[in-house]
C-alpha cells in the first residue's frame, strides 16, 4: 500500500514516484522541463547538513532543490 506524501518529507534513500506539481510557478515550470512529472520515480539521494537543499535522483540525472519546493511536489512512497 502506497502512502501519499510530500518530496521534502521523504527520508534520505527513500524512493517514491511524483503524484502532482502545483501549476503556475515558473520554477516548478523549469523543473517539469528537467523531467520532474507525474509518474517519475525519485530517489533522495542526501540532505544539506542543515536540510536544505535536497538532492534527489531522477531518471539518471541529480537535482537539488530547495525546501519549499520539494514542499509542493505531491509523491507516493513505494
Amino acid at each position: 500500500m502506497s502512502t501519499p506524501a510530500r518530496l521534502s518529507e521523504l527520508p534520505t534513500g527513500g524512493r517514491a514516484v511524483i503524484k502532482s506539481l502545483p501549476t503556475g510557478s515558473p520554477l516548478l515550470t523549469r523543473l517539469r522541463e528537467l523531467g520532474l512529472l507525474p509518474g517519475t520515480a525519485v530517489r533522495l539521494v542526501r540532505r544539506a547538513p542543515m536540510g536544505d537543499p535536497i538532492q534527489i535522483c531522477l531518471r539518471g540525472s541529480h537535482l537539488s532543490l530547495r525546501q519549499r519546493e520539494a514542499e509542493q511536489v505531491e509523491i507516493t512512497v513505494e
